[in-house]
Protein backbone atom coordinates (compact mmCIF):
# COMPACT_ATOMS: atom_id res chain seq x y z
CA UNK A 1 0.00 0.00 0.00
CA UNK A 2 1.16 3.92 -1.11
CA UNK A 3 1.66 5.84 1.90
CA UNK A 4 -0.37 8.91 1.52
CA UNK A 5 1.58 12.18 0.64
CA UNK A 6 2.86 14.97 3.52
CA UNK A 7 3.47 17.81 2.58
CA UNK A 8 5.20 20.47 4.46
CA UNK A 9 5.44 24.19 4.23
CA UNK A 10 9.22 25.79 4.28
CA UNK A 11 10.91 29.00 4.03
CA UNK A 12 12.99 29.46 0.71
CA UNK A 13 16.01 29.49 2.72
CA UNK A 14 16.11 25.99 4.02
CA UNK A 15 15.24 24.37 0.41
CA UNK A 16 18.40 22.61 -1.75
CA UNK A 17 19.21 25.25 -4.57
CA UNK A 18 18.83 22.25 -6.93
CA UNK A 19 14.89 21.86 -5.27
CA UNK A 20 14.75 26.12 -5.99
CA UNK A 21 16.39 25.48 -9.57
CA UNK A 22 13.80 23.10 -10.85
CA UNK A 23 11.01 25.51 -9.41
CA UNK A 24 12.78 27.97 -12.00
CA UNK A 25 13.25 25.82 -14.99
CA UNK A 26 9.36 25.04 -14.80
CA UNK A 27 8.28 28.57 -14.93
CA UNK A 28 11.10 28.89 -18.00
CA UNK A 29 9.34 26.43 -19.46
CA UNK A 30 5.53 27.74 -18.57
CA UNK A 31 6.17 31.48 -19.41
CA UNK A 32 7.78 30.36 -22.68
CA UNK A 33 11.06 31.62 -22.00
CA UNK A 34 12.84 28.53 -22.56
CA UNK A 35 10.88 26.13 -25.53
CA UNK A 36 12.59 22.69 -23.60
CA UNK A 37 13.75 21.22 -20.83
CA UNK A 38 16.75 21.01 -22.06
CA UNK A 39 16.97 24.62 -22.46
CA UNK A 40 15.62 25.24 -19.48
CA UNK A 41 17.88 23.41 -17.11
CA UNK A 42 20.79 24.73 -19.23
CA UNK A 43 19.72 28.38 -18.18
CA UNK A 44 19.04 27.28 -14.65
CA UNK A 45 22.38 25.59 -14.48
CA UNK A 46 20.74 21.83 -13.50
CA UNK A 47 20.92 18.51 -15.21
CA UNK A 48 17.91 16.83 -17.14
CA UNK A 49 18.35 14.13 -14.36
CA UNK A 50 17.73 16.36 -11.58
CA UNK A 51 14.84 17.95 -13.11
CA UNK A 52 12.68 14.69 -14.00
CA UNK A 53 13.91 13.57 -10.57
CA UNK A 54 11.91 16.30 -8.37
CA UNK A 55 9.83 18.24 -11.31
CA UNK A 56 6.75 16.17 -9.98
CA UNK A 57 7.47 17.31 -5.92
CA UNK A 58 8.53 20.22 -5.85
CA UNK A 59 6.33 23.48 -6.78
CA UNK A 60 5.58 27.17 -5.63
CA UNK A 61 3.28 27.17 -2.42
CA UNK A 62 1.24 29.77 -4.31
CA UNK A 63 0.74 27.93 -7.37
CA UNK A 64 -1.20 25.04 -5.40
CA UNK A 65 -3.09 27.64 -3.22
CA UNK A 66 -6.02 28.96 -5.44
CA UNK A 67 -9.22 28.02 -4.40
CA UNK A 68 -8.39 26.91 -1.13
CA UNK A 69 -8.34 28.32 2.76
CA UNK A 70 -5.25 28.86 4.62
CA UNK A 71 -4.91 29.87 8.35
CA UNK A 72 -2.65 31.96 9.28
CA UNK A 73 -1.25 32.69 13.23
CA UNK A 74 0.75 35.34 14.17
CA UNK A 75 1.33 37.45 17.78
CA UNK A 76 0.72 41.53 16.88
CA UNK A 77 2.17 44.24 19.75
CA UNK A 78 -1.51 46.01 20.77
CA UNK A 79 -0.92 49.64 18.68
CA UNK A 80 -4.12 51.42 17.24
CA UNK A 81 -4.49 50.74 13.59
CA UNK A 82 -2.09 47.65 13.24
CA UNK A 83 -4.57 45.06 12.97
CA UNK A 84 -6.28 47.40 10.20
CA UNK A 85 -2.63 47.77 8.20
CA UNK A 86 -2.56 43.81 8.43
CA UNK A 87 -5.87 43.23 7.27
CA UNK A 88 -5.22 46.09 4.11
CA UNK A 89 -2.23 43.75 3.34
CA UNK A 90 -4.86 40.72 2.63
CA UNK A 91 -7.62 43.06 0.84
CA UNK A 92 -4.32 44.44 -1.41
CA UNK A 93 -3.55 40.96 -2.59
CA UNK A 94 -6.94 39.80 -2.93
CA UNK A 95 -7.47 37.05 -0.45
CA UNK A 96 -10.49 37.21 1.19
CA UNK A 97 -10.65 37.05 5.04
CA UNK A 98 -12.95 34.52 6.33
CA UNK A 99 -12.28 34.26 10.03
CA UNK A 100 -10.56 36.53 12.49
CA UNK A 101 -10.09 35.50 16.29
CA UNK A 102 -7.78 37.41 18.35
CA UNK A 103 -7.07 37.05 22.18
CA UNK A 104 -6.75 39.61 24.49
CA UNK A 105 -3.25 41.50 24.50
CA UNK A 106 -1.34 40.03 27.13
CA UNK A 107 1.91 42.09 28.20
CA UNK A 108 1.04 44.52 24.84
CA UNK A 109 1.22 41.71 22.92
CA UNK A 110 -2.14 39.90 21.17
CA UNK A 111 -2.39 36.24 19.32
CA UNK A 112 -4.16 36.48 16.35
CA UNK A 113 -5.17 33.70 13.84
CA UNK A 114 -7.18 34.42 10.36
CA UNK A 115 -9.08 32.08 7.92
CA UNK A 116 -8.19 33.51 4.14
CA UNK A 117 -9.84 32.39 1.36
CA UNK A 118 -7.52 32.15 -1.79
CA UNK A 119 -9.17 33.23 -4.80
CA UNK A 120 -8.20 32.99 -8.45
CA UNK A 121 -7.24 36.79 -8.94
CA UNK A 122 -5.01 36.48 -5.10
CA UNK A 123 -1.57 37.59 -5.43
CA UNK A 124 1.18 35.41 -4.75
CA UNK A 125 0.41 34.19 -1.01
CA UNK A 126 4.20 33.80 0.11
CA UNK A 127 4.58 37.65 -0.87
CA UNK A 128 1.42 38.24 1.75
CA UNK A 129 3.16 36.57 4.29
CA UNK A 130 6.46 38.36 3.58
CA UNK A 131 4.84 41.27 3.67
CA UNK A 132 3.23 40.92 6.97
CA UNK A 133 6.07 40.21 8.59
CA UNK A 134 7.57 43.14 8.01
CA UNK A 135 4.95 45.13 9.65
CA UNK A 136 6.58 46.91 12.26
CA UNK A 137 4.44 44.86 15.21
CA UNK A 138 3.59 41.79 13.77
CA UNK A 139 5.91 38.74 14.96
CA UNK A 140 6.11 35.38 14.12
CA UNK A 141 3.57 34.81 11.05
CA UNK A 142 3.22 31.15 10.46
CA UNK A 143 0.70 29.43 8.19
CA UNK A 144 -0.87 26.53 10.34
CA UNK A 145 -2.98 25.29 7.99
CA UNK A 146 -4.57 24.81 4.32
CA UNK A 147 -7.61 22.90 2.99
Amino acid sequence: MEKPTTFYVVKQRAVPEVLLKVVEAKKLIETGKAQSINEATDQVGISRSSFYKYKDDIFRFHDKTQGTIITIAFQMEDEPGLLSDVLKTIADYRANILTIHQSIPINGVASLSLSVQVLNTTGDISAMIETMERQKGVHNVKILAQE
